[in-house]
């Protein structure tokens, strides 16, 4: 069937049948697309009403307002805890951290190993050495104190492997 209008445009050879599918599948592509369009304007339609619920433009500053004072808040917190951070680590710098321990049997004849050397240490490793001898006797404790690793008196045998366990050097 050949129409004036197709002849007249210079598309006489053409079938309208199959401009009618043509038109039908465009017809049926910009359908799906209105639809799909109009779930996407629904669901933000949904989240406008859910972030505005209750809510007008003066009741929204204040929001972002309040939002702002409690980042500012947030911000001073933790500019406070790192100072106080600094100042516990300053203080936790002198305490005892560092311990090594040696049992021993300062004299034969007593055995159980009731003799010990304690090395108290800091992190500048500094500290002191405190020795217990045992004997048959009784029971005599020794302390020899430790700047930066080193003692200005002899150290035992047991002393010496006492500091160097609570440093951490391995014999």
């Amino acid at each position: 069937m050949n129409n004036s209008f197709f002849t007249s445009i210079g598309l006489g050879n053409i079938d309208f049948g199959i401009v009618a599918l043509v038109l039908a599948a465009v017809i049926l592509i910009l359908l799906i697309l209105t639809i799909v369009n109009m779930c996407s304007i629904s669901k933000l339609k949904k989240k406008y009403n859910k972030f505005m619920q209750g809510k007008n433009a003066k009741s929204l500053e204040s929001e972002i307002i309040g939002l702002f004072d409690d980042n500012k808040f947030i911000k001073n917190a933790v500019e406070k805890n790192k100072k106080d951070i600094k100042i516990l680590y300053h203080k936790f710098e002198s305490t005892f951290q560092k311990i090594g321990i040696i049992k021993y049997d300062a004299f034969n004849q007593m055995g159980g190993k009731l003799s010990f050397c304690l090395a108290l240490l800091d992190e500048n490793n500094n500290g002191f050495i405190l020795n217990s001898v045992h004997s048959t006797e009784g029971c005599y404790s020794y302390t020899k104190s430790i700047e930066k690793g080193e003692c200005k008196i002899s150290l035992g045998e047991e002393e010496l492997k006492a500091l160097n366990m609570a440093m951490g050097i391995t014999q």
